[in-house]
């Protein structure tokens, strides 16, 4: 009778436990209503977003990531429609049923905390050029971009320690291999272009070998093609191009990329000067920049750097960043 009393028990235990997890799943959602036919994705640092339904329209207001990552005018500027609904920022609240003073009297009452939990908005991007046609959730793609440029964006690279070093390669590896598909068609529009180019130059920068080199020139070439008055593709071609060796074909870039009012050009163009043994030009170039971008502590060390005799502008403290194995694989 003990036995089968201990079973019971022990039964009743396990089910509140299965309900406390279904019951807190509300918790985890974000402010809007999930329609069971818009898949979602969350990663394990409990960032949240839902996708777009396919072929959804998303309009001027939408908010988008941030703006070296995603312009503006990168966004289709159309009229939105009731399919297309993201998550905001808000109030995370529970909902269930308090079990303690039904039959499970006896059971005590789970608990079920959550914290950190931080949002990404959602940003879509066309596929493909011309108007029409499906959109492409780049949320976390963009949020990891952003997280990670500083450190790997220049060759070489400046991380904080190896791990991290590690942790961004192998997501590198995965993301591109995911944006590949799109990048490779014909028509593939620059907003994928662009993404790709910059996955790719920071797998080069980090030594994942010459296919990265490959794909990474092409898609950043085929980016101009597609936008050619874009400052961001022009600095990223100069760049890979004068970072590899090719400072004069890479400053015609650059050049184009300051014309267009791109600030980071002008120190890439620094960069390349010292590299070719023009200590002082590199040095009148930064103090020039840093009078129009007074606020920018950056270009204070760089020139800095410069007058200790230093031959690596971009050899400053790196930031911290949030990239953890456990994000490896949740680009779905």
């Amino acid at each position: 009778m003990t036995n089968h009393s201990t079973h019971k028990f022990a039964t009743l235990t396990a089910l509140a436990a299965a309900c406390a997890l279904i019951l807190a799943t509300p918790a985890i959602a974000a402010t809007d209503a999930v329609n069971a036919s818009v898949p979602s994705a969350k990663d394990s640092s409990q960032r949240i977003i839902r996708r777009a339904q396919p072929n959804a329209v998303i309009g001027a207001t939408q908010p988008s990531a941030a703006a070296s990552v995603a312009p503006a005018d990168s966004i289709a500027q159309t009229t939105p429609t009731p399919s297309t609904r993201v998550y905001q920022r808000g109030p995370i609240t529970s909902a269930g049923i308090d079990i303690s003073k039904g039959q499970l009297r006896s059971i005590p009452t789970p608990q079920a905390n959550i914290s950190n939990i931080s949002f990404v908005s959602t940003v879509l991007i066309p596929t493909k050029q011309g108007v029409g046609g499906d959109r492409l959730d780049v949320s976390l793609l963009d949020d990891f971009i952003e997280d990670v440029s500083p450190n790997a964006r220049n060759y070489p690279t400046n991380f904080p320690n190896r791990s991290q070093r590690y942790y961004t390669r192998e997501k590198i590896k995965v993301m591109a291999d995911w944006i590949d598909p799109f990048a490779s068609a014909p028509n593939a529009s620059y907003d994928v272009l662009i993404r790709a180019a910059k996955l790719n130059g920071m797998g080069r920068n980090l030594d994942l070998g010459s296919d990265y080199v490959v794909r990474g020139g092409k898609y950043v070439d085929r980016a101009i093609k597609a936008k050619p008055d874009s400052g961001e593709a022009n600095f990223l071609y100069g760049v890979m191009l004068s970072e590899g060796g090719g400072f004069k074909e890479g400053k015609k870039y650059l050049d184009r990329a300051v014309s267009l009012g791109y600030t980071e050009a002008e120190q890439s163009l620094a960069q390349s000067d010292l590299l070719s043994d023009r200590r002082s030009e590199a040095l009148s170039r930064l103090r020039r920049l840093e009078q129009r971008v007074p606020d920018n502590q950056i270009i204070r060390q760089q020139i800095k750097l410069v007058e200790d005799g230093k031959f690596y502008i971009w050899d400053i403290p790196s930031p911290d960043i949030n990239v953890n194995p456990k994000t490896l694989n949740q680009t779905s």
